[in-house]
């Protein structure tokens, strides 16, 4: 597993680290039931505080993305199909809000969108 941090984004590193782990879980990097660090191994890995590390698991445990086992650690929950098809549509909508705005810069409205997109679906 691996995770950078950037201390000049304005992105709070424990939401880095969750965002970091969830994308790695998306991808088919984590499989499920992968142990994760512990949080005082990542913390000392990061050189970060293990309340930020905690604060990251935590999140990433309420959003249904890892699962603690008392004693014995975190690991990769199984794939929520729901879940991932709510990040891949959250992923298309960024998509289509570049299209749109690249599509203005060029000076194309909505129906030469459309278009363009018709012709894309009609060639594959």
């Amino acid at each position: 597993m691996t995770i950078l941090i950037d201390n000049r984004s304005g992105t709070p590193i424990y939401e880095q680290i969750f965002t970091q782990i969830r994308d790695q879980i998306f991808s088919g990097a984590l499989p499920e039931d992968e142990p994760l660090p512990s949080i005082r191994s990542l913390a000392k890995d990061l050189r970060i505080s293990v309340i930020t590390t905690k604060r990251a698991y935590e999140e990433l445990e309420s959003a249904g993305f890892i699962y603690t086992l008392p004693g014995k650690g975190s690991f990769v929950a199984a794939r929520n199909e729901e879940l991932l098809r709510e990040e891949h549509l959250r992923q298309l909508e960024e998509h289509l809000l570049e299209a749109k705005r690249l599509a203005a810069l060029c000076g194309l409205g909505g129906d030469a969108l459309k278009e363009m997109l018709d012709v894309l679906e009609e060639e594959t």
